[in-house]
């Protein structure tokens, strides 16, 4: 009876590690699960921005085939927990000279009054604001950037204000430009600047660092699981672009696919930095059902960038801690 209840106890034993082992493999083998979005719904096209105690994300409202016709804005103090504040702008009723194929905007303040440069209908309008959740008001009437005004489609427009206060307004698909802005932040000082990049797509982003102007954009199309981000470096803010060796920062990992068109932003005095990017909707994603993602970007020594961890999202103590909120402007 002893033996038989040894037998027992033996086989009991070794069942129980057998399942462990298992468990152990199934865990070592199974794919990481992917962080969730920092929005809710489908978004895409994110620009981050930071204004007094608040940070901002200004993202394309994904609808099928990219038929968008609305803007919102969302908003955190800690870059973790994001709500959505408001619709700011209907180009179905707020526009004469567009209704369709709302995309990719930002914003930037500058005197208090804040701009709101965004696509509709393939062209890029300015609007402005007292607010930077709006509501805004077209400036002009019409396109800053026509259709056939420029030797690129003018789409993705990215504003940049330099330390030296000069402003200037990036855009293009297929061949990146810029314009130097002109004080009213709603007309041009000069004829538009083309300069090549790498294997440029669209989603054109440009900050200054330690006196170094990184650019950083989209390759391959928005629909490619492999749309992905790269960057150069320049002395200047149009270039010419150096490009370091294995300058690709954003890309697919596992199940997260279509990682691309970016934005960054600096947490304030700090030299912490992150990105917003969009990848395909897990699951069941594509180019026309995208979410927004954030992840820090971290910096090598010589000043190059280190490939962002997609698989990674905003988890760090020191913006629970010290969120923009406890800052004093």
């Amino acid at each position: 009876m002893m033996q038989n209840s040894r037998m027992v106890l033996v086989g009991s034993i070794a069942l129980v590690l057998a399942c462990f082992s298992s468990v152990v493999i199934a865990s070592e083998t199974q794919e990481p699960k992917a962080p969730k979005p920092a929005l809710d719904g489908f978004t895409a096209d994110p620009a981050i921005r930071v204004f007094g105690k608040r940070y901002y994300i200004y993202p394309t409202s994904d609808k099928p085939n990219w038929q968008t016709t609305d803007f919102s804005v969302w908003s955190s103090d800690d870059l973790i927990t994001w709500k959505k504040d408001a619709l700011l702008m209907d180009v179905t009723k707020d526009l004469k000279w567009a209704n369709i194929e709302a995309w990719a905007p930002d914003c930037i303040e500058r005197n208090g009054k804040y701009y709101f440069y965004f696509c509709a209908h393939g062209q890029i309008g300015v609007a402005t604001s007292d607010s930077p959740t709006g509501p805004f008001i077209d400036a002009l009437g019409k396109p800053l950037v026509a259709k056939g005004s420029v030797k690129t489609y003018p789409i993705d427009p990215y504003p940049f204000i330099d330390e030296d206060g000069t402003a200037y307004l990036y855009f293009g698909n297929g061949t990146p430009t810029v314009y130097k802005l002109a004080k009213d932040m709603i007309s041009f000082d000069g004829p538009p600047i083309q300069f090549p990049l790498k294997e440029f797509r669209e989603g054109i982003v440009v900050f200054n660092r330690k006196g170094l102007y990184y650019f950083m954009w989209s390759i391959d199309d928005a629909r490619s699981d492999d749309y992905h981000v790269a960057y150069g470096i320049s002395k200047t803010p149009f270039g010419p672009v150096e490009f370091p060796e294995n300058n690709v920062v954003i890309r697919q990992h596992g199940i997260v696919k279509g990682t691309g068109h970016n934005s960054i932003v600096n947490v304030p005095g700090t030299d912490r930095w992150y990105t917003a990017y969009h990848r395909h909707a897990i699951p069941d994603g594509s180019g026309f059902k995208r979410e927004t993602c954030i992840a820090e970007v971290k910096f090598r020594k010589d000043g190059t960038i280190l490939p962002v961890d997609v698989m990674s999202s905003v988890h760090r103590k020191e913006l629970v801690r010290h969120p923009l909120k406890s800052r004093v402007d």
